[in-house]
């Protein structure tokens, strides 16, 4: 006997291709279309800021599995809502951070370089992944529809992490590490 593959409703379907669609442009036009001031190599603020997000919000997203595992619902619930409003605060000034200063080159050279975007690559790709899966994990969870946000969940957890995990790792190789031109 099979399982039957949830479906969202048309609305829900909607709405999160219409945020992740909004997210995309966003991240695009903050990126490259806007006129972006100094492109140093120095952290500025918003970009140390942006780490300890991604850091808070990987945090919750293991708190909040240890939770689930251990049968603490509620405790897994405020964990993963948590990820959620630290990932949007994340988001918003992650926009401004690069509608001020455009993209920030990657200074170093040789092994670092292929290391960097190595790690760059995959963030960028599961970075834009994570925004539905997140959508509809969290949806399917708060409409109580457990089976269907586990199935998606076991997805959108790993994914989630290894962007949260590797955006502190860019911002370090980017920011942190002794790389000279």
């Amino acid at each position: 006997m099979s399982v039957p593959i949830a479906v969202e409703s048309a609305r829900a379907r909607r709405v999160v291709a219409g945020v992740s669609l909004l997210v995309l442009l966003l991240v695009a036009l903050s990126l490259y279309a806007l006129p972006g001031g100094s492109r140093s190599n120095e952290p500025g603020m918003l970009s140390t800021l942006n780490a300890w997000l991604n850091a808070a919000a990987a945090t919750c997203l293991v708190c909040g599995f240890v939770f689930v595992r251990q049968g603490k619902l509620k405790a897994h619930k405020i964990a993963m809502l948590s990820a959620f409003g630290i990932s949007a605060i994340f988001l918003v000034t992650y926009l401004i951070h690069h509608a001020q200063v455009g993209s920030v080159p990657f200074r170093g050279q040789g092994l670092w370089r292929v290391v960097y975007f190595s790690l760059l690559i995959p963030h960028i790709i599961l970075a834009a992944a994570v925004v539905p899966l997140a959508l509809l994990t969290i949806y399917r969870g708060l409409t109580d529809r457990v089976a269907a946000h586990k199935r998606l969940a076991r997805f959108t957890l790993p994914i989630w992490l290894f962007v949260s995990v590797s955006g502190v790792l860019v911002y370090l190789m980017l920011y942190r590490l002794p790389i000279t031109d």
